[in-house]
């Protein structure tokens, strides 16, 4: 089986993601076997979570921020409001310009409801 390759920089953040984890389990004076209850895991997994490898499961660290009363900090991780490449894309894809509208054609079965007094209203 081939095992997935990760650049330095993913791995870098996921060891760091551990050891945070790591420190405020203890800082929360839970046992790894404790916390491991908590998150309804094997205590090897919250290990190899505190260890920053790559292959625990999104719900396994869900459970430990949960556990650790952080799980804000999972809905709050790509905020749409807060995603500032996103935002300038946004941007980016913005009209240069704007020209007003052509006048819309109505068809006979629709002259009823343009008669007078109507122009104008967008509703």
């Amino acid at each position: 089986m081939k095992t997935k390759q990760y650049s330095p920089s993913v791995q870098r953040a996921l060891r760091k993601l551990g050891q945070d984890i790591q420190i405020a389990r203890k800082k929360r004076r839970m046992t790894v076997e404790d916390f491991a209850d908590r998150l309804g895991v094997g205590k090897g997994t919250v290990i190899r979570l505190e260890r920053g490898e790559a292959g625990i499961s999104i719900g396994t660290l869900t459970m430990a921020l949960l556990a650790l009363g952080e799980l804000h900090r999972m809905s709050d991780l790509i905020d749409v409001a807060s995603d500032d490449s996103g935002l300038l894309l946004d941007r980016e894809s913005l009209p240069k310009r704007v020209r007003h509208p052509r006048p819309i054609s109505h068809s006979k079965d629709e002259s009823k409801d343009t008669g007078p007094g109507t122009e104008g209203m967008g509703f």
